[in-house]
Parts: structure tokens; sequence; C-alpha cells
């Protein structure tokens, strides 16, 4: 009986490890695989290491400042930003300063908050939350309600753009929410941003090229429609341009301006969405069929010189009443210059452009046209300014600048460096919850940010995001505030380029202004 009750137990524990491992040995003998043929076992086991890389690297091999695209220290600190208001750190900045790299360049005598440029007149409601207690495996957080300052602009410092359109659009904030389309993210993640975008005031959200969904103007949240080569809610049923489509969003008091795609930093290619994120809400927006891959042209079909586009905007500009804008990525300035003069020689101009550096790139992209293609921001921004000047019509549009803009600090040498207003996606994304999981193109985001499914989306909830989102716009224009004091300037309108240094290997330091002066008209 005892012999018999140890051979039932030797079965139970021994029999299945045999016959599981018998069977991986045949499974790994099909597959071509040369690791798998030779080492089966040890072959299986790298695809477990291989999946769990990222996160270990993240959580545990990765110096605080070397991850990318963004360190383990950005990340905690939109965290903290957004969920705690604060942008405090213990013993010292993380920078490797014997790198090469921008610096802002502090005044002897700082400006007093008293002193500054600042609409803070009306106090907002918000929330935030408070760390009671920090375990090893837990933390402890209420979530209190607060009073707030909103960080705006002085109303003489509000930023017009188009001002001469029939509706000109009026910011009193310098930060917003970039290009990411419904599609790319999903329902939940625009209800939040949108929705703390609104709350927080001064602030707005760019559609992407997906079209406007009703959730986008749900929110009263201020509104960037971008229309894309692939004309994602602006189509006919031929799949042309319908300017009865556009007309009938211009109307929308939400929709404050329109932004043509043509480029976008790491997908100059065209725009790619899986179709297991076209849900039926999606098709619906973009005008496409139910679980189809889209990728979108490269350029729009029937614009092929500047002469074109230029009178393409015009025709926007006359038939919607709003401000009418272009994103574009910088190759060189000799690709400017033909766009540039037909503006000059045709007096018409677009309202505003959008310089999207090549590191962008919120969701699925190319490996190829990410690490390769078009210049990263900071260059961009200096080569399209400086054309613009050159060409003596700097005045005549805004520039927005886009591209791993996450903190006050880069968004101040934006600024210095020719920006007129900044925006961020993948702030925004983190700032809903999102943890780098570098999962955007299988719509299976952990975080419910970059997916359609009704089971990930789950993971977002916007009645509590929000609040997040709001405070990272508001601890993003504190901070600009506070630098721009730093500096010895009244509101961030006034960051110049003689406000930056750049310091080199060795040590040495020059000026932005005088490394790149201002050029004079031609």
């Amino acid at each position: 009986m005892l012999l018999t009750i140890l051979l039932i137990l030797v079965a139970i524990i021994a029999l299945p490890p045999l016959i599981f491992f018998s069977y991986m040995y045949a499974l790994s003998k099909k597959p071509k695989h040369s690791i798998i043929r030779s080492h089966p076992f040890l072959g299986w086991l790298r695809y477990l290491l291989e999946k769990l890389g990222p996160e270990f690297r993240q959580y545990w091999f990765d110096n605080d400042t070397e991850g990318r695209p963004f360190s383990r220290a950005d990340f905690v600190g939109v965290v903290y930003a957004a969920k705690y208001r604060t942008d405090l750190i213990s013993f010292g900045g993380r920078r490797d300063y014997e790198k090469p790299g921008f610096y802002l360049s502090n005044a002897m005598f700082p400006k007093l908050t008293s002193e500054l440029k600042i609409d803070n007149q009306t106090m907002l409601p918000g929330k935030k939350y408070v760390i009671t207690d920090e375990g090893v495996f837990t933390r402890q957080e209420k979530f209190i309600d607060e009073k707030v300052r909103p960080w705006l602009l002085h109303d003489e410092d509000a930023l017009i753009v188009g001002e001469n359109r029939e509706q000109p659009w009026t910011l009193k904030g310098l930060f917003g929410a970039s290009a990411t389309s419904f599609g790319a993210v999903g329902e939940n993640y625009i209800q939040s941003t949108g929705s703390g975008a609104f709350m927080a005031g001064g602030s707005w959200i760019n559609t992407g090229e997906g079209g406007v969904a009703d959730v986008h103007l749900s929110t009263g949240v201020d509104v960037v429609s971008q229309i894309g080569p692939g004309l994602y809610g602006f189509r006919d049923d031929a799949g042309q341009f319908s300017i009865e489509a556009f007309k009938r969003k211009a109307s929308h008091s939400n929709i404050k301006a329109f932004e043509l795609k043509f480029h976008q930093g790491a997908k100059i290619r065209g725009g790619h969405l899986e179709g297991s994120k076209v849900n039926e809400k999606v098709a619906a927006a973009r005008l496409v069929p139910i679980g189809k891959t889209v990728n979108s042209p490269n350029r729009f079909e029937f614009l092929t010189r500047p002469e074109e586009a230029l009178e393409f905007i015009r025709t926007l500009q006359q038939e919607g009443g709003k401000p009418i804008g272009i994103k574009i990525v910088v190759g060189d300035p000799k690709r400017l210059e033909p766009f540039f003069q037909a503006m000059l020689d045709m007096d018409i101009y677009p309202d505003f452009i959008t310089v999207d550096g090549s590191e962008g790139g919120s969701g699925a992209t190319f490996k190829a046209m990410a690490d390769g293609m078009g210049l990263p921001l900071f260059a961009g921004l200096l080569i399209l300014d400086d054309t613009a000047r050159k060409f003596g019509i700097r005045d005549r549009f805004k520039i927005f600048a886009s591209g791993k803009l996450i903190t006050p600090d880069k968004v101040a040498i934006a600024l210095a460096l020719g920006a007129d207003a900044v925006n961020s996606a993948r702030g925004f994304m983190m700032a809903n919850g999102c943890i780098m999981a570098l999962q955007c193109h299988t719509g299976k985001c952990p975080a419910g940010v970059t997916t359609t499914d009704d089971k990930y989306q789950e993971a977002l909830a916007p009645e509590e995001k929000q609040w997040r989102v709001m405070n990272y716009i508001l601890q993003m224009r504190e901070g600009l505030f506070s630098l721009a004091a730093a500096c010895g300037l009244n509101s961030p309108r006034e960051f110049r380029r003689e406000h930056v240094v750049f310091m080199t290997d060795n040590g040495h330091t020059d000026r932005v202004v005088d490394l790149y002066p201002y050029p004079e008209p031609v």
C-alpha cells in the first residue's frame, strides 16, 4: 500500500515536468530557429528574458539619466508634477554636467514673484495626492482638495494666433497637448486630457490626423483639428478633400484652429495605425473600414508645390475664418527657402508653423525614420526661426515647437530658441499614467493610454487622471514663470537666445545669440 502511494506521488510530481520538457524538446525541432534547435530549453528561455528585458532595464539596471527615449529621472519628474504637483528633489540634480548642452543664464538680480506679469487673480479648484506612508511594497496616499493658482499669462502678454482671421485664437498659456490621434490613443485618454486642460485654462489639445471625435468636443477645451494627408474626417465618399466637411468642423466653437500635417517627427513616411486598434468609433471618425490597418500617405496628393499649398491654406482661412497652420520637420534651410519665397511672392502666410523634432513619435513608427530622418527639435527650431527672419516674415506667423519637451527647462529653452508656444504628447501620456511599457503599437497598453480595447481602457479612469493632467499643466506653467524670474524676465514670453548658453565638452561656454546671431532680413 505504501509503495503504491509512493509511486502515485512520484508520478504526480515527476510526470508533468517530464511530459512538458519532452513536448518542448519535440517542439524545438519543428522551427528553423537555430538557437532553439541546438539549445531547446535555453532557447525558449531566451524569449522570456527578451520579453522582460525592457522592464528590468527601466526599473533596475538603467542609470537614472540613461534611459531612452526618456530617462527614469525625466519620467519620475512628470509623475510627481502630475500626482503631487511638485518638482522638489533632494541632494542635487542628476544631470551629467560634464556633457555638452544648453543651460539657462540666470540674472544677477532676478525678479520677485510679485514683480512678474502673471494672471493669478482667480484661484481654481484642484486636487492632488499627498503621501501619508511609504512602505516597502505599498504607498499610502490621500487625494485632497485645494485651491490652486492658474499661472496664466497677463492679458497684455496673451498669445494671439491668426490675428487677421475672423475668429483669432487667444492663448493665455504656452503649453498644450500635441497631436495624438483617436485610434492611436483611446477615448479615456482624450477625455482626461481634454478635461484636465480645460480645468487648467489657457491650454489645448490637438486631435492628430485621426479626425475630430465627439469626445474631443465634449470636454469644452480648445481644440486644434489636424488635417493629415489621409484626410481622415475631411474627405468625401470618393476619398477627396471635402470643403463642406471642413466648414462643418470650422463651425464648432471649441475648434480654434486647423493644422495641416505636412510632416511629423519620426513619421515622415506617414502615420501608421494597426487594424486591431480601428474599432467602430475610430472607423467612424476616420471614415475607414473597421479592423483595417491604416497607413497614411506621406504627402497630400493634391499639393505638389509651395504655390499649391499656400493657395490651399488661403482657401481654408477664407472658408473657415479660423487660424490655419502647418506642421513640418526641418531638414535644412535650403529646403525651406522656396516655400518662404512663395509666401512673400503670393502674400499668403500660414497663421502658425509647428516644427516637430525628429525625436518625436508618441505611438507606432518605423525605426529607420525615427533614428535618421529630419533634424532634432532645437536644431530645426533655430533654422526655422532664422530662415523666417532672413525673409523678413517672422512676424507673420507663430511658431509651435514639439519634441520631447516635458519639463519647464526644456520648454524655456525652446521658447528662447524661437518658439512662441510648445506642444507635448508623451508628457501628457505620462501624466495620464503611461509607464513607458513600449506597447503603443500593439493596442495592449497596460496603462490604458494607447489602446481602444475596452478592457485595457478601463485602466485609465478619466475622473481621476484629469486632475493629474491639470496639475501637470499648472506645474509646467509655474516652472516657466520661475525660470523667467531667475533670468530677470517678467514673463516666459520674453525668453530670447541671449538667455541661453551652450557649454561644450571641454567646459567652454557661448551665448546662443553669439553662436547663432539673429539674422537681418535679406
